[in-house]
């Protein structure tokens, strides 16, 4: 079986002349393909290859792509805002005007936020393509966990699903099996009504027969049953296929409703009514399951 869930998470991390980066990559049951990214200021030049990276591994699902960064050792230094540090110290000789304070110490002013910078080394384009092909290399790594996680939750609902189809052909069966005793109740319900309205006259057997088979054929089935047990093996054959087809489950539990439903419009027989009703709230839980394969 080789069911595909659109649910999992997974994470990758990365380091490279004194970057290091972490990558988190989320996915959840979609129409389409919808892929969301966050990235750090002036990374934006990875999105598309990271677009084409996630078209690549996954057909449908609705994708949040993340991307943090930090910088150590000897990429960072720090620079003093001269224009904040001129402020502070205004601010101070503004203070100091009529009032005994102390002189600022140079620690005490460089904690004042704002005045303190961390900047980022300038960085070479070798440097740039080299941290850019590691980040990648991550991102590729955390594509592949994710990949694995929705195989896996696919492999936990592929039986969850199996199961959904045996009992919507178990109860297509129970309904054959009432539906091939409908002319015989439906024979004999008409002949209590007609005797109890013409009041123990006779009516000719002919014409009896001809009533029995015009509703029979109004109240016939069995086209309906046979197109549910056709829809339940097919459901099966996708279920077994190695490609995505989380679409084809989707208009095939739609078939499966129209069958039901139309099944108990025809019916005139209560326990028959009964055995729709329950085809319709299993055919439900199918597709339920089935918006979350891809």
């Amino acid at each position: 079986m080789a069911v595909v869930s659109m649910t999992g998470f997974a994470r990758a991390e990365g380091a490279e002349d004194g970057l290091s980066w972490r990558w988190e990559a989320k996915s959840v049951n979609g129409r389409g393909l919808d892929v969301r990214l966050r990235l750090p200021p002036g990374l934006d030049r990875l999105e598309p290859g990271i677009r084409e990276r996630v078209a690549a591994r996954f057909s449908r699902g609705s994708f949040n792509i993340a991307l943090a960064t930090a910088t150590s050792g000897p990429g960072r230094h720090y620079a003093v805002n001269r224009q904040a540090l001129d402020a502070v110290l205004a601010l101070v000789t503004e203070l100091s005007q009529g009032a005994k304070l102390a002189p600022p110490q140079a620690d005490g002013v460089l904690r004042v936020p704002g005045v303190l910078e961390a900047a980022e080394a300038e960085e070479t384009d070798d440097e740039r393509q080299r941290r850019d092909r590691g980040m990648m290399a991550s991102l590729d790594e955390a594509l592949v966990a994710l990949a694995a996680t929705r195989a896996a939750e696919g492999e936990r609902l592929g039986p969850t699903l199996i199961g959904h189809l045996d009992r919507i052909g178990t109860l297509a069966a129970d309904a054959r099996a009432l539906a091939a005793a409908q002319p015989q109740a439906l024979k004999e319900k008409l002949t209590r009504q007609i005797a109890e309205i013409a009041g123990g006259a006779g009516v000719s057997p002919e014409r009896i027969a001809q009533e029995v088979a015009l509703l029979a054929g109004k109240a016939d089935v069995r086209e309906e049953l046979d197109r549910l047990t056709a829809h339940v093996s097919q459901g099966r054959d996708l279920l077994a296929a190695k490609e995505p087809v989380g679409r084809r489950l989707d208009f095939l539990s739609q078939e499966l409703n129209r069958e039901a439903n139309t099944l108990c419009s025809k019916s005139s027989d209560l326990a028959l009514t009964r055995i729709g009703l329950e085809l319709k709230a299993g055919i439900e839980q199918f597709r339920e399951q089935v918006q979350n394969i891809e």
